[in-house]
């Protein structure tokens, strides 16, 4: 085999990996290619979840305000006993007043 022989050679071998290559190439396109329906259910699919998080996030805000609304409450509740223990315990202080005195008007 002379020097022009391999040259023809190689080119032929090189060529015949290119064309090899380009057809891989385009093989691995042409099978991973986005089709119009898959496009369309992603569009679907993304329009999902961006309802889902709006959705979302009227949930949270909700609960947030039920939230602020029952601590209200609660303040309110813990508020209305503590001024009913005060009152129950000035009671208590004028019953057991009310008691001594009749007790020294009775003569006990």
């Amino acid at each position: 085999m002379n020097r022009t022989e391999f040259i023809i050679a190689i080119a032929i071998v090189l060529f015949a990996a290119f064309m090899l290559g380009w057809f891989a190439s385009w093989l691995v396109h042409r099978l991973s290619r986005v089709t119009r329906a898959e496009m369309g259910e992603l569009e679907s699919m993304a329009q999902q979840l961006h309802e889902a998080e709006e959705e979302r996030g009227r949930a949270v805000a909700e609960l947030e305000t039920r939230e602020a609304d029952l601590v209200a409450r609660l303040s309110t509740a813990e508020a209305e006993l503590r001024a009913t223990q005060g009152q129950l315990r000035e009671s208590l202080t004028e019953i057991e007043e009310l008691r001594d005195y009749i007790d020294r008007k009775l003569g006990r």
